[in-house]
């Protein structure tokens, strides 16, 4: 299982945009971390400086999966 994270928002930081750069995570991930973070929602789309957004603990899902090569001219 991950560990809990911390995260803090920085200047213009929207959520998406700090779960991505700071977590990795994409916009499926959103409902949860706005579930763990009541009140989250209403400081609205743009974080204020310093804010700081718990991301919960997730079950580990191994090596990321390998995706084909495509490979154009074959």
């Amino acid at each position: 299982m991950a560990a809990q994270q911390r995260l803090v928002a920085r200047s213009g930081d929207k959520l998406d945009q700090l779960l991505w750069r700071d977590a990795g995570l994409g916009p499926g991930e959103i409902s949860r971390v706005c579930d763990a973070n009541p009140g989250l929602a209403d400081l609205g789309p743009i974080l204020p400086l310093g804010t700081v957004v718990t991301v919960p603990a997730t079950a580990d899902t191994g090596a990321p999966r390998a995706l084909p090569l495509i490979q154009l001219w074959d």
